[in-house]
């Protein structure tokens, strides 16, 4: 059998040979293939460590075991206990043409760095490999397993495992047609933010030339924070906040009890944000893996050789509210504990009313917060590289439908099914406000050529962001346009309003009581969605 790009239905890997499945179009997708071993056992809480190798060829045409979980998200997988092989990749692939190896975009999905897995539906890699990218996308460990502080062990082994499986990508993606030397990494929300890690991660120095990063979130922790989150879920474990307590307790256990505590966040947060978004897990400043926050990074130019292509969309936490996972706010009183949480002004606030005087204080709330953790920050970003001497692109999603009783927003998620061009996937229509029409599929179309585009050469198709100025790509129907942030009554509203990620980065409270009987364990928490959900209530897809 050939190792050639479209040649056959078997690819030789390190590891092994792999046997995908063709698609009617002739695309090739090889899943489930694994890029390190199992990280349970002896190997758990640990760094990744080398997946080992097979003999007889390897059926991969099936999605891989998702990492610990409680989430069921439509057209998924979920975890099950006993469910250990997590760490995989997936492959998309056209037959291999005379123009030599393709660019590859190595995808993240996203899930509040606590759920989610490669193998949502709208996130197939067919439509962009037949626009001639080599896509490959992975597991990682997510939750406490990926994100969870274990004194003795290294923290941020979700993004560690990321590192590992784009080394899988440098030895192995020539065997699918793809350029080593040409990876663009891209992510949304979580996985957004786990690509803007990497860009300053030295483990992963060299390993990529670019970043697509769709609505990054302004999220951290201290490993203060970190370490009195783990106290109140080894709490709730019934196990000592150890590296040996910890180890003692399973997966389930830890599952259960994470959750427990972002439920009991809204009266009773480590940090004040928690009480109005419950995330529990984050990445973590902790001086090794992640040395500083990546705005801080950028800024300082250590990155200025990655490309980087950010894109938020406008209305981001009006899907967070939609699907419950953040706490309502109705009254002006509830709006200035919310700001004095974020530390923001009262001028922005009072700015946020002007702009929005016959909103309701609901709607002004969703707008600042979305702002706050991912408009503002990616738009940053985005300038603080092109400042640094990096090469950077912006662009926000606007793409709104009418429909009868309301309409759908530009809100978070929407702009993702786009991009893949995957509009007709499982759970895209809750997204999209129902069936896309015309106009949906030819915005379809643009984003996702401007993804391919931007990996083959670095070049979206509109200006880069520059010293002097933000021009920013604004997509929409029927027409996209461009638009100046030097004009933007939004953006003013935040000239000279730090993002404080030091909020995050100290506790507000004493870590939790200490754990009661290792037998004690808190039973099973089974957090689901329904057909009309995408994500999880009380969960962020930060």
């Amino acid at each position: 059998m050939s190792d050639r790009a479209g040649a056959g239905a078997e690819f030789r890997t390190v590891g092994g040979t792999v046997r995908g499945r063709r698609s009617a179009d002739s695309v090739t997708a090889v899943l489930g293939i694994p890029y390190a071993a199992a990280p349970f056992g002896a190997n758990r809480f640990r760094v990744p460590q080398p997946a080992p190798g097979w003999d007889a060829p390897r059926d991969c045409t099936v999605f891989g075991p998702v990492a610990p979980q409680s989430a069921e998200l439509p057209g998924s997988p979920v975890w099950r206990p006993g469910d250990e092989d997590v760490l995989t990749v997936n492959v998309w692939v056209r037959p291999s043409s005379d123009g030599g190896p393709l660019p590859v975009l190595f995808w993240i999905h996203g899930g509040a760095y606590t759920f989610g897995s490669s193998a949502q539906p709208d996130f197939d890699g067919a439509a962009l490999a037949r626009a001639g990218v080599v896509v490959v996308s992975c597991n990682y460990r997510v939750g406490f397993e990926g994100f969870g502080h274990v004194p003795g062990f290294p923290d941020n082994r979700g993004l560690l495992d990321q590192v590992a499986a784009l080394r899988w990508v440098r030895e192995n993606i020539s065997a699918f047609g793809g350029d080593p030397g040409n990876v663009t990494v891209a992510g949304h929300s979580a996985g957004a933010g786990s690509a803007v890690c990497l860009m300053v991660m030295e483990q992963a120095r060299g390993l990529f030339r670019r970043v697509v990063a769709h609505s990054v979130p302004h999220a951290f922790f201290g490993v203060e924070v970190a370490a009195a989150i783990t106290s109140r879920i080894a709490a709730g474990a019934g196990v000592a906040a150890t590296g040996p307590g910890l180890l003692s307790a399973s997966p389930q256990a830890l599952v259960a009890a994470a959750d427990k505590v972002a439920e009991e966040c809204e009266t009773d947060p480590v940090t004040a944000v928690q009480a109005f978004d419950p995330v529990v897990f984050q990445p973590v400043i902790d001086d090794e893996v992640l040395p500083m926050d990546p705005l801080s990074a950028l800024a300082s130019g250590s990155a200025r050789e990655v490309d980087l292509l950010m894109c938020h969309t406008l209305e981001e936490y009006w899907f967070l509210h939609e699907v419950g996972a953040v706490r309502e706010v109705a009254s002006e009183p509830e709006l200035a504990d919310f700001a004095e949480a974020l530390a923001l002004p009262a001028r922005l606030v009072a700015g946020y009313r002007a702009l929005m005087p016959d909103a309701p204080v609901l709607d002004r709330y969703l707008a600042i917060f979305g702002d706050a953790v991912f408009g503002e920050y990616g738009s940053r970003l985005a300038e603080q590289h092109a400042r640094a001497g990096g090469r950077a692109y912006l662009s926000r999603f606007a793409r709104r439908r009418a429909r009868p009783g309301g309409g759908t927003r530009p809100w978070h998620t929407a702009d993702i099914p786009f991009a893949f061009g995957n509009l007709d996937a499982a759970g895209a229509d809750f997204l999209i406000g129902g069936a896309p029409d015309a106009q949906d599929r030819a915005l379809s179309r643009r984003m996702l050529r401007a993804w391919a585009d931007f990996a083959a050469c670095g070049a979206p198709g509109w200006p880069a962001v520059t010293a002097d100025g933000t021009t920013v790509r604004v997509w929409a129907v029927p027409d996209d346009h461009l638009s100046d942030d030097g004009t933007s009554a939004v953006r003013a509203l935040w000239r000279g309003v730090p993002l404080a990620t030091e909020l995050s980065l100290a506790p507000e409270v004493e870590p939790g009581p200490a754990p009661g009987p290792a037998s004690a364990l808190a039973p099973e928490v089974s957090i689901t969605s329904s057909p009309t959900d995408t994500f999880p209530a009380r969960r962020t897809s930060k």
